[in-house]
């Protein structure tokens, strides 16, 4: 078997193994994806080794450590290391799609598999690695743990270094500082000029007069020390042109301090609006069965206030950078985004997502917003608000599942508080939970306590509820309004099913205490 087809076999064997990229893939998400769910705790330890072990080697110059300590650091810390150098290594990128498109393309153009070729593109795509930044600290944050050799002690301060991948404010600062670097790389040029220019100044004068200039590089040090606006007092001038240049170069300081103060502070400035909202999308990213409300109007604001009630969880997106300002103050979860393009909702995951409101004051807009969340999930709940009742049609095309109209039913209910004023303000106390009276609803699961159980022996006098009804679902109709049916007020041998819906009405306290009886009587069920 030559080489060529060696490799060509192998490239393919791991190419169909579900096994291999499962555990790449796992261990991708370990050192890489800020997302996954173990990479905290992962980050987590490896901070602690990082740290154990400098204190190890710190504590090691002065006094001797115990064999315990020693073999923790060598064997342990060093280990881990090793390994996650090979990790990242192996995950950085794959080899055998390299291969495979080298394949690819010898047969498309009828030509020989250039083995070279691919040996030297899998080389420069790990060289690529190795090379790297963070590559180099990793490597480096080795080599102190082989006591032999003492002057490799030196690297300690890359396991320091090697900190910067695991804290992500440490990363955001870096990240933020970077944004300024040709503001900065100016100053440095510019201090570099003055430091050279009077260093170079203060030695033709000082030397031999001064004591304390013996050198090039202790006027250079002076220079650096007084620049910074230090002042060790170590070195001082004796002569006139010394002091004169000491003068000028203070009040150069002072003013390469304020330009450097004031490239930071611009750059946290410029920054802070993409940190904040990489912090709450972060956030986002571990919800569950949480809302979105597309725009705080005040249909939005009623909504949220019921969330926040039954402790819901919930995202706003706004356009309006005021509003998410202060709903982020308020500290509720926002986003200054604009709904109805595709950035607005790329990093969510819309199997979490339990519905989304378009409650904006545009029925045009809530169509456009309908349209992009449609292409992300065909599944999610859709409701939304109408203004003009002719854009009905249009947000049912759109994908919207329920659409209100809020002018229509207030004046539903203006005409009905002059014929029945006591039993509207009744309906209302229970919607907007007044009083402690409200309405829930609770769904009968597969297999719960409340499956194939008749009405009767629901003990609804001892929790004092009412139920209402039941809403039962009919999903082998092929027409929509017939595929669900509210059976009002049911009777005592009414069997409940999977998939049904009580709703039901009382006090707060009642309803919550039938939901716990609910959930331990279902728990001793099964």
């Amino acid at each position: 078997m030559s080489f060529s087809k060696f490799l060509i076999d192998l490239a393919f064997l791991l190419d169909n193994s579900p096994r291999y990229k499962k555990i790449k893939l796992f261990f991708w998400n370990l050192l890489n994806n800020d997302d996954y769910k173990y990479k905290k705790y992962f980050d987590i330890f490896m901070i602690f080794l990082i740290i154990s072990s400098v204190i190890i080697l710190i504590e090691e110059v002065t006094t001797p450590i115990s064999k315990i300590l020693y073999y923790y650091d060598v064997y342990v810390v060093t280990g881990v290391f090793l390994v996650e150098y090979i990790l990242r290594f192996w995950v950085y990128n794959d080899i055998h799609k390299i291969i495979l498109d080298e394949y690819e393309e010898s047969l498309f153009l009828d030509k020989k598999f250039d083995t070279k070729k691919v040996i030297k593109q899998i080389v420069k795509s790990k060289l690529e690695y190795i090379f790297s930044p963070l590559a180099i600290i990793d490597l480096l944050a080795i080599l102190p743990s082989y006591r032999e050799l003492r002057i490799l002690r030196v690297f300690i301060l890359f396991r320091v270094f090697k900190l910067l991948r695991y804290s992500h404010n440490l990363t955001h600062f870096f990240q933020v500082i970077a944004t300024k670097k040709i503001e900065l790389y100016t100053l440095f040029m510019l201090m570099a000029f003055v430091i050279l220019v009077s260093g170079i100044s203060l030695y033709v004068f000082e030397d031999r007069i001064n004591p304390n200039i013996n050198s090039l590089f202790d006027a250079f040090y002076w220079a650096l020390v007084t620049i910074s606006t230090v002042g060790f007092g170590d070195i001082t001038p004796v002569t006139h042109e010394g002091r004169s240049i000491t003068m000028i170069i203070i009040l150069i300081g002072v003013g390469m301090i304020s330009f450097a103060t004031s490239i930071i502070v611009s750059a946290f400035s410029e920054q802070l609006e993409q940190v904040r909202n990489n912090r709450v999308r972060h956030t986002i990213r571990k919800l569950t069965d949480f809302y979105i409300i597309c725009g705080y109007t005040n249909m939005a604001q009623l909504f949220i206030k019921r969330l926040e009630a039954e402790k819901q969880p919930f995202i706003v997106i706004d356009q309006d950078k005021k509003i998410v300002e202060s709903l982020l103050l308020e500290g509720k979860l926002a986003v200054a985004e604009d709904a109805t393009k595709k950035s607005a909702f790329k990093n969510i995951d819309f199997d979490k997502v339990k519905a989304v409101l378009l409650l904006t004051n545009s029925d045009m807009h809530n169509i456009y917003i309908a349209l992009n969340v449609r292409s992300f999930s065909k599944k999610v709940y859709l409701l939304s608000r109408t203004i003009d009742n002719n854009s009905y049609k249009k947000l049912k095309l759109a994908g919207v599942d329920e659409v209100i109209s809020p002018y229509l039913t207030s004046g539903y209910f203006a005409s009905l508080i002059l014929e029945q004023p006591i039993a509207l303000q009744a309906i209302n106390d229970i919607l907007t939970a007044r009083k402690n009276a409200l309405c829930d609803q609770i769904e009968v699961t597969e297999g719960s306590f409340l499956e194939n159980k008749p009405i009767r022996d629901i003990e609804v006098n001892r929790f004092k509820i009412l139920i209402l009804g039941v809403v039962r679902f009919h999903p082998e109709k092929k027409i929509k309004y017939l595929q669900s049916e509210f059976i009002f007020n049911p009777q005592e041998d009414f069997v409940l099913r999977a998939n049904d819906v009580l709703v039901i009405m009382g006090y707060s306290i009642s309803i919550s205490s039938f939901k716990s009886y609910i959930i331990e009587s279902s728990l001793k069920h099964v």
